[in-house]
């Protein structure tokens, strides 16, 4: 652990765009999570805000009640993901706040908010830092795929879905935790802020890369996994989707990465990509995904729900069509876990008890 942290959350704590702060809620090994600053949900519990089981994380309303409960505090955390990667400007006052108490701030936006002058001078003022870990790292720092990855024998596991914002981060450390307590050895590579900030090993983050490396990168973070961990099984954390058309992504996990196994990830309840309407762009049927995958050459093994809006009875019956349509398993994660999806990777791992 590199210090306790609070998460800044815009008042969005229950909605999609406060993914970031979601992930950290359910678990960092990075930072230890003692509270979350949102003032619309003041007075609960971050966990029964979030999935009504509760984490022993308060809710705080402001940094000052926060600060005043809590004692020191090394750093807050930004907990939202926005579209473009603006802060909010509404944010920027609590962003101050905090540096100006000698908080730390860890942001994983695509604005670089320390590279604002009045960020800047309080920062060294106070003695805090900001860290602005989407940042592009440094051309030397990069990697060009080499075919190193054809060594690896590792098998990996991309977590894929239909669509962004879907849960895809949170099924692939699902798996990895109940993989690793099933007696495998199992790793997760990381590939967005939110995986950064919960203490991810290896990985790297995927739209703040430079496209001529991100093979590349692919390929390092799965070989220096495997040859320093030596693990049974990889997932990989997925990044939008195959066919979205605002920011396509995924071939280079089966490409590149040569991962042959895929968990899908889908949401029965939207109908067009990014639930934007308005630019008409119709999420392709899911058994139409399974097969596009397949001519990439990867198996899709199972297929993970996003039930958001929909009713128990309404995630069942998808639940069960799915499965009789494309005769896999189908999988609600967070409300069943992924004990069936374990089973599959023990097969192809041989590690079958």
């Amino acid at each position: 652990m590199e210090g306790t942290a609070l998460v800044l959350t815009n008042n969005q704590l229950g909605k999609s765009n406060a993914k970031t702060s979601h992930g950290l809620i359910r678990g960092s090994s990075r930072y230890q999570i003692i509270g979350v600053i949102d003032e619309a949900s003041a007075g609960k519990d971050a966990g029964e805000v979030l999935d009504g089981i509760p984490r022993n994380i308060p809710v705080f309303a402001t940094l000052a009640d926060a600060t005043g409960q809590l004692g020191k505090v090394d750093y807050c955390l930004v907990g939202v993901a926005t579209k473009g990667g603006k802060l909010p400007p509404e944010m920027q006052g609590i962003v101050m706040e905090a540096l100006s108490r000698g908080i730390s701030v860890v942001n994983g936006l695509h604005e670089a908010v320390g590279d604002k002058p009045e960020v800047a001078a309080l920062a060294a003022q106070s003695g805090a830092r900001v860290l602005d870990i989407r940042k592009p790292k440094p051309k030397d720092q990069l990697h060009f795929w080499t075919g190193r990855i054809k060594g690896v024998t590792a098998p990996r596991v991309a977590v894929l879905g239909t669509d962004c914002n879907l849960g895809k981060r949170t099924t692939a450390r699902l798996l990895t935790q109940a993989c690793r307590e099933a007696g495998m050895k199992a790793e997760m590579i990381y590939t967005g802020q939110t995986g950064w900030m919960q203490g991810g090993r290896y990985g790297f983050i995927f739209d703040c890369t430079p496209n001529d490396f991100v093979s590349g990168e692919v390929e390092h973070a799965i070989v220096t996994c495997f040859e320093e961990e030596h693990p049974d099984v990889m997932f990989i954390e997925g990044q939008s989707s195959l066919r979205n058309p605002s920011g396509p992504c995924g071939s280079e996990f089966l490409v590149s990465g040569e991962a042959r196994y895929v968990v899908l990830q889908h949401a029965p309840g939207r109908t067009y990509f990014d639930d934007n309407e308005k630019a008409g762009c119709l999420i392709p049927p899911l058994g139409s995904e399974v097969e596009l995958i397949r001519f990439y050459g990867a198996e899709v093994i199972a297929i993970t729900l996003n039930t958001q809006g929909l009713t128990e009875a309404q995630a069942k019956a998808w639940q069960g069509q799915y499965e009789s349509e494309l005769g896999l398993p189908v999988v609600r994660p967070l409300e069943e876990g992924v004990g069936r999806i374990v089973k599959l990777v023990e097969g192809i791992t041989g590690k079958a008890r």
